[in-house]
């Protein structure tokens, strides 16, 4: 199983930038997924879900800025930043849930640093 994000990078504030998550090993269309992000010394933090049934969801801090998408076809799962903030700096992460039965997997993370 594997959970590779890519697309992390430096970027100046109100720019954007797109994470992608590339799945491989399980069955990528039963599995709700989800990006988090991190910053030293703070607890992880889910930013935006997508369903099964492609429903998005978003954490507040982030609605209208972040778009999350999936392609089922190519098991990957997508994340578009606009009008990014100093505040967006963290290690962004790709997480695979699905509920029954029980699986939870993590990709390795990707530094997204918002600087001028």
């Amino acid at each position: 199983v594997q959970l590779v994000e890519s697309g992390g990078g430096l970027v100046q504030p109100g720019g954007s930038l797109s994470l992608s998550c590339a799945a491989s090993g399980f069955d990528f269309s039963t599995f709700d997924m989800y990006w988090y992000r991190q910053v030293p010394g703070k607890q992880r933090e889910w930013i935006a879900r997508i369903s099964t049934g492609e429903k998005p969801s978003y954490v507040n801090s982030v609605k209208g800025r972040i778009t999350i998408s999936r392609d089922n076809h190519k098991s990957t799962v997508e994340l578009q930043m606009n009008s990014l903030k100093p505040e967006d700096t963290a290690v962004y992460y790709c997480n695979a849930v699905r509920i029954l039965p029980e699986e939870d997997y993590w990709g390795q993370g990707t530094q997204v640093t918002v600087s001028s």
